[in-house]
């Protein structure tokens, strides 16, 4: 994957780029944030000595003390109450959500406080808050471990909601995030944290809210963000042994969502695939088709499609190979595409 446009960054480290994980580089984005700003508080179930169930933040609680990562109680609701106040009182804090399905206990706190301040104190109250997901499936994991609940969150105005693919975008967009006066939820794909890209952490990215063309192509154009990335690219790959060239789009942003990349690609191919982890009813991926049947109708070349995850709760470990999107459901979406 070609690397972002970037710039010269102010107080860039001008170390040689190196290679490290998606996770290893939200430890390194969390840590730069926290070394700029000292209201930069994180906070979780087992963030501190353990360092997270993940190691996201492993060694963050050791250097910078107990007062700034919080080793919290088992409670949702209470970790964005919590910090709902210490935004209110001038603090940008970074709370964890220590599974994708155990968000929905502080769910009430997020969509009828956190996304409702701002716009409740007439712009007067700020609540800068990120909180991070680790969301998706493919460890193995049992029930309310492999969850996709980000379309809940985007339908709800007054939060932002992105989700990194790559090392690069992780380390970048957390800062981001957690630079941004409104609040983010954050979504992580935890099947990726052990993906491995070259980082360079003396330039900056482009900018939080916005897509990115991953590769270029014009027989078809594969729509996907978070951990179906990695899908689509071996999906491009392999299709271009039989002389398909496949564009890949990561959206990174799903509220607001960044769809001119994805209709200028559209309208050049003619053909969409839109690829998630996520159930495909009432999604992500269907404001993705509404707006792309609307802006480029008289373009395509045939229906959008789409490669989802099932209207099902989320199976056992045994089935989530199946549950999943994988290259072969891609590629064969593609040729139904291209067999209009």
């Amino acid at each position: 994957m070609a690397a972002p446009t970037m710039n010269n960054a102010p107080g860039a480290t001008g170390q040689p780029p190196k290679t490290t994980t998606l996770g290893k580089a939200l430890n390194m984005g969390l840590r730069a944030a926290m070394e700029r700003d000292p209201k930069v508080i994180v906070m979780g179930e087992d963030v501190g000595k353990l360092g997270g169930v993940f190691r996201i933040t492993d060694g963050l609680q050791k250097d910078f003390g107990e007062q700034r990562v919080l080793d919290t109680p088992l409670s949702e609701s209470g970790i964005i109450g919590a910090a709902i106040g210490l935004a209110i009182r001038g603090f940008r804090p970074v709370a964890e959500i220590q599974f994708d399905g155990f968000i929905f206990p502080g769910f009430d706190q997020i969509v009828s406080q956190l996304a409702k301040l701002h716009y409740r104190t007439q712009g007067r109250v700020k609540v800068p808050i990120v909180v991070r997901v680790p969301f998706g499936g493919g460890i193995g994991a049992v029930e309310h471990h492999s969850e996709s609940p980000e379309s809940y969150f985007a339908h709800t105005a007054g939060l932002r909601v992105v989700s990194c693919s790559n090392p690069v975008d992780a380390y970048w967009m957390i800062q981001q995030a957690i630079d941004c006066d409104d609040p983010v939820l954050f979504f992580e794909p935890k099947a990726r944290y052990y993906e491995k890209a070259e980082l360079d952490t003396s330039l900056v990215p482009e900018p939080l809210f916005a897509s990115r063309v991953l590769r270029r192509g014009s027989t078809a154009t594969l729509a996907t963000y978070g951990p179906s990335v990695k899908t689509c690219l071996a999906a491009a790959t392999a299709a271009a042994e039989d002389g398909l060239d496949l564009e890949v789009i990561d959206l990174r942003t799903l509220s607001p969502l960044d769809l001119g990349p994805v209709f200028d690609s559209v309208r050049r191919t003619g053909r969409l695939v839109m690829v998630t982890e996520a159930p495909s009813e009432s999604s992500i991926s269907s404001e993705v088709i509404a707006q792309v049947q609307k802006e480029c109708f008289y373009s395509l070349e045939a229906p959008v499609l789409r490669v989802t995850g099932f209207d099902t709760p989320y199976p056992p470990s045994k089935l989530e190979e199946e549950f999943l999107p994988d290259l072969d459901r891609v590629l064969h979406a593609v040729d139904q595409s291209l067999s209009w």
